[in-house]
């Protein structure tokens, strides 16, 4: 489901604080994420992020594909056991 553009985008203020000083200081470490209904922006492409998915933690690695998306497209919260035949 895509977002109107006239909405924007959103983005958690802390959480783009996290990834500006990152990029600042050439780090790469890993962010954990709980607000999974955050946009991809640029600034986030090649970062690695931790999203939290109700029980765990999923790492998703951020590339140019991604931007648009948002994070839980890449952080899956239900798990496939087997189709029943």
């Amino acid at each position: 489901m895509s977002r109107s553009l006239k909405k924007w985008y959103y983005i958690n203020p802390k959480l783009l604080r996290k990834i500006v000083a990152m990029n600042a200081s050439w780090e790469k470490k890993i962010i954990k994420v709980r607000d999974r209904s955050c946009t991809i922006v640029p600034e986030m492409v090649g970062l690695t992020f931790s999203v939290h998915t109700g029980k765990t933690f999923q790492t998703v690695y951020v590339s140019e594909d991604m931007l648009g998306h948002k994070l839980w497209e890449f952080a899956l919260t239900r798990t496939f056991r087997w189709h029943p035949f």
